[in-house]
């Protein structure tokens, strides 16, 4: 039997990348972003492009609904659509940071009650919200996203206990920093306004020691990879840092004391 994925923000980045290797290795894919655009993929009978808003819950109804009488059902959801921010937190408005948390936090809640029926009346299923390397190492400057990110981590692992008695298992990725992504495209860039001036000196540090970070950077591959083990795995395990940056700061979160770990966090993000 050929198993379904749906599969939000697959327009560019993460999700894109990942749609296709699910695609590659037999799947049938639900390939979901606001705007479809069915040129980013060769025609297929096992994919179909469609209209999802994880804003907007007649969109992702109309979506799960598509998805399921087309294939029949959806095995694996992978909530990966998200948006990025930049700047201090202290000039952030409350508007944008309401913003930020409607796709990256309430979005992946809204598409995951729109599945969760359809998988618990099935006894099996799998979620997998894509979050950050954030939520195992909070980096200055992000403050917001990380705190959308951060919900997610904690809702994930109470869903995980909470689905187990229907069968549906719940898992994490967690990308590195993938310079190759439209995070700052999708966060409209760089603002001026929310980096006040007596941040400039910090946010150059902090920027620099970006540009000479000890490991390689995350690519869309490594989060792909990633995500489709997280989709295949049966067992507990709920985290999957997906990079080499991200695998390296679980490590030291991991084996450094509180007090040391966030004096190397300091040291590496110029402070």
């Amino acid at each position: 039997m050929t198993h379904t994925v749906l599969i939000t923000g697959c327009s560019s980045g993460f999700g894109l990348a990942s749609a296709k290797l699910f695609l590659a290795r037999g799947w049938n894919v639900i390939a979901t972003m606001r705007s479809p655009d069915p040129t980013l993929f060769e025609s297929h009978d096992r994919l179909l492009v469609t209209a999802l808003d994880v804003t907007a819950p007649h969109s992702i109804a109309e979506a799960v609904a598509k998805g399921i009488a087309r294939f029949g059902r959806i095995d694996v959801l992978v909530n990966n659509a998200g948006v990025g921010l930049f700047g201090a937190a202290e000039a952030t408005p409350a508007e944008l940071t309401q913003q930020v948390f409607e796709t990256n936090t309430f979005g992946v809640m809204a598409v995951a009650r729109a599945v969760i029926p359809h998988m618990r009346e099935r006894g099996s299923g799998t979620i997998v919200n894509v979050t950050s390397s954030v939520g195992i190492a909070p980096m200055p400057l992000v403050a917001v996203y990380t705190a959308s990110k951060y919900a997610i981590e904690g809702y994930s692992e109470a869903l995980a206990h909470e689905l187990a008695e229907f069968g549906v298992r719940v898992k994490i990725v967690q990308p590195g920093f993938a310079p190759t992504t439209s995070f700052a495209a999708k966060s409209g860039g760089r603002r001026d306004d929310l980096l006040p001036s007596a941040y400039t000196s910090f946010a150059g540090r902090y920027l620099q020691s970006m540009q000479n970070y000890p490991t390689a950077y995350t690519a869309e591959a490594d989060v792909a990879e990633a995500t489709y083990a997280a989709a295949l795995s049966s067992d507990d395990k709920l985290r999957y840092p997906a990079g080499a940056d991200s695998v390296m700061l679980a490590q030291l979160r991991q084996s450094l004391p509180e007090a040391d770990f966030m004096s190397r966090m300091r040291t590496m993000t110029g402070g």
